[in-house]
């Protein structure tokens, strides 16, 4: 109204009227009853009715869409934006006894202050990466890409994206930012997706280590998604944000955290060990410790206890179903019966 916005509306004027006297915001802001009696005098159920009654109709072209029957949605092989995920793929009937994790080996050995704009993906699909590479290979030219929030229902996509923040510094390749890591097979840097594929063809069990507040920032979902579907069992961290470490519990991924004094630094943890979790089992309970035992390259072994951060029951019964997903499905299931 007045023309510009570097102006105080209770106090500056918005201008003046035909008399040159200044008129403020207050002077032509409807009252209550004004607004009551105009909305009154304007609306009327008959529009409302008028308006929704074809709602689900919709135009020429949304009609024209082709309708799968069935009571199960028909998935299309083919879409590069939703595919059916795999959280519940050769999920048994009944939850599988808590067991230790033997052979962990870290995907990513990361520092403080690792949020989860660090780990989900998110932004432009770059062609370079794990991403653009499958698009690629599915026909999607690049100028198609579109963003990882776009196909945030492609876990093909969004799996390929996880710890590929360009600000990423996976200490295990010093030196480098981005999604990088090592394996065994390699003494360069790879993508960490292909390591993670690696690791899942050899049915190795992965791991992270951080530092404090990992997780930090906004909760996103994908940040505990990817990770499970990467195959990470398990994360070690100094410190956890609260909803995120909720999250990994949720996707069935096990949040342990150093004892007080205790870090990768003090315990000379390079990440290139294997990690065996012991102490693990159907009577585990809220906030028990459990041990690590670290197989170092030169045949070494040191061992030391973790703090479990699954902190109430709730949170035990999710993980030893495998995550939420799986427990609200079992629960379904056992209610239909």
């Amino acid at each position: 109204l007045a023309g510009r916005m570097d102006l105080d509306l209770s106090r500056e004027p918005l201008g003046q009227d035909r008399d040159g006297q200044d008129v403020y915001l207050k002077d032509i802001w409807p009252s209550q009853e004004t607004v009551v009696k105009t909305t009154r005098n304007a609306l009327t159920s008959e529009m409302f009715s008028r308006k929704y009654a074809d709602v689900f109709t919709g135009d020429k072209t949304w009609r024209a869409l082709p309708v799968p029957s069935g009571d199960r949605f028909a998935w299309a092989a083919e879409s590069t934006y939703i595919q059916q995920p795999p959280f519940f793929q050769g999920m048994p009937r009944e939850p599988q006894p808590v067991k230790n994790i033997p052979g962990m080996r870290v995907l990513a050995l990361l520092g403080d202050s690792v949020t989860t704009d660090h780990i989900s993906p998110a932004g432009t699909i770059p062609k370079e990466e794990s991403a653009g590479d499958y698009l690629i290979a599915q026909r999607v030219e690049a100028q198609d890409f579109n963003s990882f929030g776009s196909r945030r229902g492609n876990h093909e996509v969004m799996m390929r994206g996880t710890f590929g923040n360009i600000r990423l510094r996976n200490l295990l390749v010093p030196g480098t930012e981005g999604g990088y890591t090592l394996h065994p097979s390699t003494d360069d840097p790879i993508p960490i997706y292909d390591a993670a594929m690696k690791y899942k063809e050899e049915g190795t069990p992965l791991l992270v280590i951080a530092g404090k507040e990992y997780g930090s920032g906004s909760s996103r979902d994908w940040a505990a998604k990817g990770p499970r579907l990467l195959g990470v069992k398990a994360v070690l961290a100094e410190s956890y944000e609260r909803i995120h470490r909720s999250n990994l519990i949720g996707m069935g991924i096990l949040p342990l955290q150093f004892l007080k004094g205790d870090n990768r630094e003090t315990l000379d943890l390079t990440g290139l060990e294997s990690y065996d979790l012991l102490g693990l089992g159907d009577g585990l309970q809220p906030g028990q410790e459990l041990t690590l035992q670290v197989s170092a390259p030169n045949g070494t072994f040191k061992t030391f206890s973790v703090l479990c951060r699954v902190d109430t029951p709730n949170e035990v019964t999710y993980y030893r179903h495998g995550g939420i997903l799986n427990y609200v499905l079992r629960s379904l299931l056992s209610k239909n019966e």
